[in-house]
């Protein structure tokens, strides 16, 4: 493979993966909204589960939202939503600035997804979830596509 074709599959990669960051904001700006409006539908929410647990006590959806619906009190899902709005606005910032080529996306998207990292780690400590490994993996991949697209973007500057 030539170092022309390397570059172009690398760059291609960049772009497909701040795209799929740039989704992932999205949906958090959006279930952080919903998450601010649960509290309004918790009781409707509640008897559609106990109503489906009726009707199948060995429902795998319905046992586990109904599980999980005691956990999502007002306060909690105000916190949980404010997070996931806030996370996803400055991540959709940051991938805005990436995908316009703006110098300072990617020492500060560098900067923020190392944050994320280091919160992800530290949550992982706690869960051991292999999803949020697998979130983290992608991460420091995207950050090397960051770091890698922001070298070639100064090269192409100066």
């Amino acid at each position: 493979m030539t170092p022309a074709l390397r570059e172009k599959r690398i760059h291609d990669l960049f772009y497909v993966g701040i795209i799929l960051k740039g989704l992932n904001a999205i949906i958090e700006i959006l279930l952080g909204i919903t998450l601010f409006f649960s509290s309004h539908y918790a009781g409707f929410l509640q008897t559609l589960i106990q109503s489906e647990l009726v009707e199948d006590p060995t429902d795998f959806f319905a046992r586990h939202a109904d599980q999980l619906s005691s956990y999502l009190t007002p306060h909690i899902a105000f916190y949980a939503g404010l997070y996931l709005v806030s996370h996803g606005i400055v991540k959709g910032f940051i991938i805005w600035g990436l995908l316009r080529g703006k110098l300072w996306a990617y020492p500060a998207g560098l900067a923020v997804f190392a944050l994320f990292i280091a919160y992800q780690v530290v949550k992982w400590f706690d869960t051991h979830s292999w999803v949020l490994l697998a979130l983290t993996v992608f991460d420091l991949l995207i950050m090397w596509l960051i770091w890698h697209e922001y070298r070639r973007a100064e090269r192409l500057r100066v």
